[in-house]
């Protein structure tokens, strides 16, 4: 399936962050502590960066196994990440792919360690963020690791319930630099949701933690 074929929910988030994917990337310079903690110790021969944006979390993937394969469904931002790609030089063993995350440009039980954080939360219905999910479990290597994050209740930001059953829907506002704002779809996971969601999925979780406002789960593959 390649983004063009996959749910209509999905063109949405294409077509907001194909307009903010330049100002966007500037403010996106470093990889997240989570996710160098994760890959720290960690290694492989294939990874995966679902929700790549643009590519700050494929540097220190790169670092970790022989080939690395970032995956999202905007085209600006897949050029943004081509081009610090080249400028850093880590794009050795490193592709781009425009594609979907319910269906990953990799073949079954190929991937030692993957990425997808700061992504789950913008698809727009729970049967895709599971469906999502359920592919990376395909995905993963029988001892494969991935780090799953997504915005939670828990974050100071959102006046909301962080023991609740159940996260909200909202949008959030992107300012570019000449003031024009950009809604942008996001769902705001109550922990326990986030966990519930995994658990449906074919992925097993290993931990789950609210770190930064933020739930985490290191999974791997039933």
């Amino acid at each position: 399936m390649t983004p063009d074929d996959a749910d209509s929910t999905a063109r949405p988030t294409a077509s907001t962050y194909d307009r903010i994917a330049g100002h966007f990337s500037k403010t996106r310079e470093h990889a997240w502590p989570e996710v160098e903690s994760f890959l720290d110790g960690r290694s492989g021969e294939v990874g995966i960066d679902v929700g790549c944006g643009n590519g700050r979390h494929c540097e220190p993937l790169r670092d970790r196994v022989e080939d690395v394969v970032g995956v999202d469904v905007s085209r600006g931002l897949l050029l943004e990440a081509r081009a610090r790609a080249r400028e850093r030089g880590y794009d050795s063993g490193l592709s781009f792919v425009r594609g979907d995350a319910a269906a990953l440009p990799v073949s079954d039980d190929r991937v030692d360690l993957a990425v997808y954080v700061a992504a789950l939360h913008h698809l727009r219905s729970r049967e895709r963020r599971v469906a999502s999910l359920t592919e990376l479990a395909r995905a993963l290597a029988p001892d494969g690791r991935a780090l799953v994050s997504a915005w939670s209740t828990a974050h100071d930001r959102f006046d909301a319930d962080a023991d609740a059953e159940a996260g909200f829907d909202t949008t959030v506002d992107w300012t570019l630099p000449d003031g024009e704002t950009v809604p942008r779809f996001y769902h705001i996971y109550a922990p326990r949701e986030f966990d519930a969601d995994l658990a449906a999925s074919d992925l097993r979780i290993v931990d789950s933690v609210v770190s930064s406002g933020n739930c985490y789960a290191v999974v791997g593959s039933e």
